[in-house]
């Protein structure tokens, strides 16, 4: 588990701007993002939902995202045992624009990216030498954005703030001290579920 600290000095000073085309933009009281709403997959009639807190640039979200996920989605997920949602718990600006960008992204397209950065995450995120929002930006061309749009994203600062108050937010209703934390029906278990069959442990302990 990666412990992570809150903290707003990652936002920089910049103009509030689009996001790619398709998405709503928080633009005052009142308003709807589309792109912070709940990003779930799986049968939505399952007993068990199962919600993970995660950061882009987490070395352990990667591990279990490559690792463990890939069998918990064939086994679990796809068979409709369970839902499955994502929450972001970014503790710095790569991480938080990468987010952001997930989120920007056709919702069926969110999961294919996280998989595609997590899977490469020691060469955007870690690599020496270079910049890792440059190689974000390359990472993101993949997923279609271009870099006019991945600008746009990256300097959306309203988009921002929205995204890391729920992060705050959930810190506190949750006392989230690390990533990844995963809740079960709503239920935190002291046990780690870093293996295919914890998971399942827990899954089978909720229902």
């Amino acid at each position: 588990m990666t412990r992570l600290s809150l903290s707003r000095r990652f936002f920089v000073s910049a103009a509030p701007a689009l996001a790619v085309a398709g998405t709503a933009r928080a633009a005052g009281a009142g308003s709807t993002d589309a792109r912070l709403s709940p990003r779930i997959i799986g049968n939505p009639n399952a007993k068990v939902l199962v919600q993970e807190w995660f950061s882009l640039t987490c070395t352990h979200c990667a591990h279990f995202a490559t690792e463990e996920f890939p069998k918990i989605k064939e086994q679990l997920i796809d068979t409709g045992k369970i839902r499955y949602q994502f929450h972001d718990f970014c503790g710095d600006r790569v991480g938080l624009t990468a987010a952001m960008v997930a989120r920007s992204l056709p919702e069926e397209r969110y999961v294919p990216f996280l998989e595609a950065l997590f899977s490469s995450q020691m060469q955007w995120a870690f690599a020496s030498g270079g910049d890792p929002m440059q190689r974000l930006q390359q990472m993101s061309a993949l997923a279609g954005v271009s870099a006019a749009q991945f600008d746009a994203i990256s300097k959306d600062n309203v988009f921002a703030e929205a995204l890391f108050d729920q992060v705050k937010k959930d810190s506190d209703t949750y006392n989230i001290q690390g990533t990844p934390y995963f809740r079960f029906n709503n239920t935190h278990y002291d046990q780690d579920p870093e293996t295919y069959e914890k998971f399942a442990d827990l899954v089978a302990k909720a229902s």
